[in-house]
């Protein structure tokens, strides 16, 4: 490209620059206050609407002069509805509060914005201006995480392109159009960027395959297609920063020479179809995406197509078929998608994450990159953290951070004194790894070697109460009736792995049952077409690896440790700590199952209980005097319950 096209670029982008540092410029110098309110999913399942209203109402009906930036999620999940205000005149720093309920912000809004009191105790802790940014100061979790494809979530507005070009966003596009597209893919490569998919191949090496295949017909894809049960990355992103993927789509394509490209995000995600569309059409009247980017001779088209919410899509070659019209199912490969992908075109297909990572990559350059994480798996993870944990939410850590350091500094650990039991990694179809295995890295070589795997990036913590064959019983139930049904093995072997582990937690397991898992995996695994089948028995194999005394428990003594499978266990009262008279735990028990003894202590008719274990929570906690045991037959006979009249 010559110099007259680069000075062109320059000045298209040195336009839009300007109006978004103008605008940017005017909202932080404004001498009021500042209110950043998380509106991602997780914000407004929390009440994050609701908290906006009450600012709104009390800020008009008190004429409070102060301003409200709705912003994405800051991954801090546990704490929602976040908000953090900027009072230039108070004398503090932005403040980060938790928890922020209606009732609470019009709290906020009267004694602070009004009177300078900060209520210290609804604070959870304090901010410093970087660039007129909020940003963390004081936060352990952040101090120890590092923000590369999160850096702008919970700071800009994802439905205002302007608060994305004033933080530096395409900046890394309008580089990308003064290179030549050998020069980025060399870049990527250099990087060591590997796909955050799951499958870690390099992207370098993709886009590199991609761009010498022929064919001028090119598309760009972008997997949103995220199904794992508890995962949640991809939409965040899509819902606090989708200009950053956006333009890492644009990059690509133009580096491997495509002019379509796709974003595939499933129905079930309304608010990030409708965050990711509006970011396009913004990009589209700013001259950013469409014919003649920023004047140059490239031009793209992105739509977005919403998936019907099958997990089996997320596989490339199904997603693909999906696309077509057709019901999604994965082929053989080869060809590969860089030769042969959807319309029997060359085809990109990357992760929100992945693309998210060029923009920075870019900007930083590929050396800065690689010095992040480790030789072989360089840059970032993020991970959606959920479970028996503290402070579940949205991390991003450099590779090589080991997983005692994740669950335990940066998560806060097990919550009420629990232990730790296993960790699941990779999504369904993940591995569950026990105590011996935290001081592992996180990272895609040693996450393998483990028996675990990277995938998209769901973790389930789980502590001591966690019944380990129950957890292989869940996901297994999850990928049998996500399994297209286009593999024998995958469609019959894992209905029969389902099968046992059934029996099994209902006690009704017999001698040879353990094998037959360990035979059924290993085929399921080697017969299995696409990533869903070969990837499904995971949680089986890597349980009954390191939790087979559990296993073995629910064979020989019909007998669930963890007391968590409801056939294997039962409830009772302690008579001795009972309180005479309470009617806590019967008020509550949708059964009738409790029952008043002569003494007018409680017992637990075990014919009609269906172990929901509600009593337990409605018994007073100075008395404790619920039990749970198993097998049931240990529930010792205190009274029958009287007779039906």
């Amino acid at each position: 490209m010559n110099p007259d096209n680069h000075k062109k670029i320059d000045q298209a982008f040195g336009t839009i620059h300007a109006e978004a540092l103008k605008r940017r410029n005017a909202f932080q110098t404004a001498p009021v206050p500042k209110i950043h309110i998380g509106m991602a999913t997780c914000g407004i399942a929390s009440g994050a609407l609701e908290t906006k209203k009450a600012f709104e109402e009390v800020l008009a009906e008190r004429n409070i002069d102060a301003r409200i930036h709705t912003v994405g999620c800051l991954g801090h999940c546990y704490a929602e509805p976040v908000v953090i205000i900027d009072h230039p005149d108070s004398g503090f720093p932005p403040i980060f509060y938790h928890e922020v309920t209606a009732g609470k912000a019009k709290m906020l809004a009267k004694l602070f914005l009004e009177e300078g009191d900060p209520r210290f105790e609804h604070v959870y802790g304090a901010m410093e201006a970087n660039d007129l940014i909020p940003s963390v100061m004081d936060f352990s979790r952040f101090n120890m995480e590092k923000r590369i494809v999160m850096e702008k979530c919970g700071r800009i507005d994802p439905e205002d392109i302007y608060d994305y070009v004033a933080e530096g966003g395409y900046a890394a596009l309008v580089k990308a159009l003064q290179s030549n597209p050998d020069e980025i893919i060399q870049a990527v490569q250099k990087a060591g960027l590997r796909g955050r998919g799951g499958a870690g191949f390099s992207t370098g090496r993709k886009w590199e395959l991609a761009k010498k295949a022929a064919g001028k017909d090119k598309v760009v894809i972008c997997n949103a297609d995220e199904g794992d049960p508890g995962a949640y990355m991809d939409r965040t992103i899509l819902e606090s920063n989708p200009h950053q993927v956006i333009e890492g789509m644009a990059i690509c394509a133009y580096a491997v020479g495509a002019s379509k490209a796709i974003v595939y995000v499933r129905a079930e995600y309304p608010l990030a179809v409708k965050l990711v569309t509006k970011a396009i059409q913004q990009a589209e009247e700013l001259g950013l995406l469409g014919h003649g980017i920023l004047g140059s001779s490239f031009k793209l088209e992105i739509d977005v197509f919403q998936g019907s919410g099958a997990f089996v899509c997320g596989e490339e070659t199904a997603l693909f078929r999906s696309i077509e019209g057709y019901r999604g199912m994965p082929r053989h490969r080869p060809p590969f998608p860089v030769e042969k992908g959807l319309w029997d075109r060359p085809t990109v297909i990357n992760n929100v994450k992945t693309l998210a990572s060029i923009p920075p990559i870019l900007n930083h350059g590929a050396d800065w990159y690689r010095d992040i994480g480790t030789e072989n798996s360089s840059g970032t993870a993020i991970f959606s953290i959920v479970g028996n944990v503290v402070h579940p939410g949205l991390v991003e850590i450099p590779m090589g951070v080991s997983l005692r350091t994740l669950i335990f500094d940066i998560c806060g650990g097990i919550p009420n004194n629990k232990k730790f039991k296993a960790v699941q990694i990779g999504g369904p179809s993940g591995g569950c790894l026990n105590e011996d295995f935290l001081d592992t890295p996180i990272d895609f070589d040693s996450l393998t070697a483990a028996g675990a795997m990277m995938g998209s990036g769901g973790m389930v913590v789980m502590d001591e109460d966690t019944c380990m064959v129950e957890v292989a019983r869940y996901f297994l139930d999850f990928t049998q009736h996500e399994s297209c049904g286009k593999c024998t093995f995958c469609r019959i072997g894992t209905h029969h792995l389902l099968k046992i582990l059934e029996r099994l937690t209902k006690g009704e397991g017999r001698e040879g049952d353990l094998e037959q898992l360990e035979v059924l995996s290993a085929d399921i695994k080697n017969g299995s077409l696409c990533g869903l089948g070969k990837t499904a028995p995971n949680p089986v194999i890597t349980s009954l690896q390191y939790f087979r005394d559990e296993y073995e428990a629910h064979i020989n003594e019909k007998r669930c440790p963890a007391l968590m499978c409801r056939a294997l266990t039962a409830f009772y009262f302690d008579l001795d700590l009972c309180a005479r008279g309470c009617d806590a735990c019967a008020t509550c028990c949708p059964v009738d199952a409790v029952f008043t003894t002569r003494n007018r202590k409680k017992g637990v008719d075990q014919e009609l209980c269906v172990k929901c274990g509600e009593c337990v929570v409605a018994c007073p906690p100075e008395y404790d005097a619920v039990r749970k045991v198993s097998p049931p037959d240990r529930v010792p006979i205190i009274e029958k319950p009287p007779e039906k009249t």
